[in-house]
């Protein structure tokens, strides 16, 4: 990593918030993001921010939205005019709010079990092809697909009868290239890593064990042809997996990197440039890293002669501890290259600009 040339990390601003936050998140098409969580009382809590200067002004502020507390947010289904955001809470609700109004105009029961852990929206935004869908991951190890238009999940991917549901802990949308194709990815607590074809009805088309429980998986970018995979997991350590080739039996080559010294929380990549991603540490760490790819992506299998993937490697740009407690929400601005918001469980919302990246 050279110091001279490496990325910077600048705080632009930071706030201190009455609850534990849980996500954020920016309004499309805006200076403003969402900050949600759960209050002292054990209710959803929910501020809406904007950037004034070098300040961070309030302007919704509720530590009662939702009955239960916020686990997540996106706006991945929303259009930038109407700002309808998704959440998931740990009553097992899924909602959408509009920011516009401050009122809810959907919610169903997203879990049998408690915990809606993760969500996240497509099709909004100009964010992939195909209609605007929301995809929920939860403690009861189900995955449902959602269009907000109706009050049933569209796909429903749960255990087998009989069978032990493991719990359920992220999910992300990927491959919605046109208007047919789409897959999601989720990860569960016992290591499982699933893709599921939704062009198929929820087929798994793929299976892996990382080993130790999967926090976070992220695709480079949603609305292209798959082609890298961010899985960030306990025992700091995260993986980069190739989804350009599948093979029969080897299925998508990968590289294995440690990071943070603790359970690495999250991957996310910048919008403007999908080679860097950067990750969140229970340590309170950001770091930041840039993907390089191998002179050539695929070479033949030694025993049958299929194309298998050839990986590259990962360099990291820059690192800083940012908090005391864990980072356990990150999110790059579609907007603005560089600028980001994030929240820790000290309870302090940050806004920061990451410089240099025009370089990389």
């Amino acid at each position: 990593m050279d110091s001279t040339s490496a990325p910077s990390f600048i705080e632009h601003a930071q706030k201190s918030v009455a609850f534990t936050p849980h996500d954020t998140k920016w309004l499309p098409s805006s200076a403003s993001f969402a900050c949600a969580g759960v209050s002292t009382g054990g209710k959803g809590s929910l501020s809406l921010y904007q950037l004034n200067g070098g300040e961070i002004k309030p302007i919704l502020d509720s530590s009662s939205i939702r009955p239960e507390g916020i686990k997540c947010i996106t706006f991945g289904a929303s259009s930038s005019q109407e700002r309808h955001m998704a959440m998931g809470d740990f009553g097992g609700s899924l909602s959408i709010f509009d920011c516009a109004t401050s009122s809810t105009i959907y919610s169903v029961e997203a879990s049998s079990e408690g915990v809606v852990n993760a969500i996240d929206g497509i099709g909004g935004s100009g964010k992939g092809h195909g209609a605007p869908e929301l995809v929920t991951a939860s403690k009861d190890g189900s995955v449902r697909v959602w269009d907000p238009r109706v009050d049933q999940s569209v796909v429903t991917l749960e255990p087998e009868t009989g069978t032990a549901a493991r719990d359920c802990w992220t999910v992300a949308f990927g491959n919605s290239y046109n208007d047919q194709e789409r897959c999601v990815c989720a990860g569960y607590d016992n290591g499982d890593l699933k893709l599921f074809d939704l062009n198929m009805g929820g087929k798994l088309r793929w299976e892996t064990n990382c080993n130790n429980g999967i926090a976070s998986v992220q695709f480079d970018r949603p609305d292209i042809e798959m082609n890298k995979l961010v899985v960030t997991t306990l025992e700091s350590k995260f993986n980069v997996y190739d989804m350009r080739t599948q093979h029969q039996s080897e299925g998508f080559s990968y590289i294995s990197e440690k990071a943070h010294r603790s359970t690495i929380w999250l991957s996310r990549h910048l919008p403007q440039n999908r080679d860097i991603f950067a990750t969140c540490g229970g340590n309170g760490g950001l770091n930041l890293y840039k993907y390089n790819y191998p002179m050539s992506r695929t070479k033949k299998h030694v025993d049958d002669g299929a194309p298998v993937g050839v990986m590259g490697n990962v360099e990291l740009l820059n690192s800083r501890i940012i908090s005391t407690q864990p980072i356990v929400s990150f999110d790059w601005s579609p907007d603005k290259n560089g600028l980001a918001c994030m929240a820790a469980l000290d309870q302090v919302v940050r806004v920061y600009l990451v410089t240099k990246l025009n370089k990389y």
